[in-house]
């Protein structure tokens, strides 16, 4: 998977207040307009470490397991990645989300590639990827800002 989307925002908040909110998996039904449900099928510390997730972005539409790695610091920097175990019509989604400490609060970086075993055009992956990266972004700040 060569092609992936990124978007960048900046959320008037301590890196880990926002990693507070991502890390509160079971809560993105509530403000992932994409995201239809969570399951957390194992943790490891407190940390999610393998969830199940229904989709519906667009053409995408799919019940899938992603695996996550939390590479973050004691102040909420650093980066939560993850990577598909298994889904139905997905054949990868691999996406992060880099928190790093900045004048006035944390940037959020979002990168997220999707790849589907049925055909389909690049544009409307990449229409699909946009559209969950841009609602994550916006529906995290708003989720941060309570």
């Amino acid at each position: 998977m060569a092609q992936r989307t990124e978007s960048s925002t900046v959320i008037a908040a301590s890196p880990a207040a926002v990693l507070d909110v991502v890390a509160d998996v079971e809560s993105y039904p509530a403000w992932t307009p994409e995201i239809r449900s969570v399951q957390i099928l194992s943790e490891d510390d407190g940390w999610a470490e393998q969830v199940r997730f229904a989709l519906e972005a667009g053409p995408v539409k799919d019940t899938y397991t992603l695996a996550y790695d939390w590479d973050v610091d004691e102040e909420g920097a650093g980066t939560v990645s993850w990577h598909l175990v298994e889904g139905g019509v997905l054949k990868a989604m691999d996406g992060s989300y880099v928190l790093e400490p900045v004048d006035g609060g944390t940037r959020v970086t979002y990168a997220l590639g999707v790849d589907v075993k049925v055909p389909m055009l690049g544009a409307m992956k990449r229409a699909a990827e946009k559209r969950i990266v841009e609602g994550a972004l916006q529906g995290l700040a708003a989720r941060v800002r309570g």
